[in-house]
């Protein structure tokens, strides 16, 4: 287990996987064809095989320091991904879907899609380097974050 003073997790939500529980999640990607991924012969042991490093590195830490619940989100950089990930996301979609009125097949492949092109332009920027400009993103001191109209 992971026992220094500044080993975290990439990510904490709150009532993922039941209410007001604290889960933590940390993210890995993945290429199946590199060469220290030989070794697990299919992809569904190369996602296992990473899903348990990670467990090991942070669930142990997570359950007694943090008093959370650990879920590694491994995927692979052609867009699949790992047993734990697909439980973590159909969870996501379930309870956007209950939240929004949307229905559920739909908001998951909402979230499929759009995670794959994420992982797509992760790995092209990764492989070429960023060749854009910078986009002409408002700062967040200059936005009106209320939501709730004046009136």
């Amino acid at each position: 287990s992971n026992t220094a003073d500044n080993a975290r997790c990439d990510v904490s939500a709150v009532s993922v996987w039941n209410p007001l529980e604290r889960a933590f999640l940390d993210i890995r990607v993945f290429h199946a064809p590199a060469p220290s991924n030989r070794s697990h012969k299919t992809t569904t042991r190369m996602y296992r095989h990473h899903e348990n490093l990670k467990k090991t590195a942070y669930n142990a830490r997570v359950m007694e320091v943090e008093k959370g619940v650990f879920t590694p989100l491994v995927f692979s950089t052609t867009g699949g991904m790992g047993t734990e990930a697909e439980r973590f996301y159909k969870r996501i979609a379930e309870k956007t879907a209950w939240r929004t009125g949307q229905k559920y097949h739909e908001t998951i492949g909402y979230i499929r899609k759009r995670l794959r092109f994420d992982l797509l332009k992760t790995t092209i920027i990764a492989l070429r380097g960023y060749r854009g400009r910078p986009s002409n993103q408002p700062e967040i001191a200059a936005m009106d974050l209320n939501l709730i109209p004046e009136g």
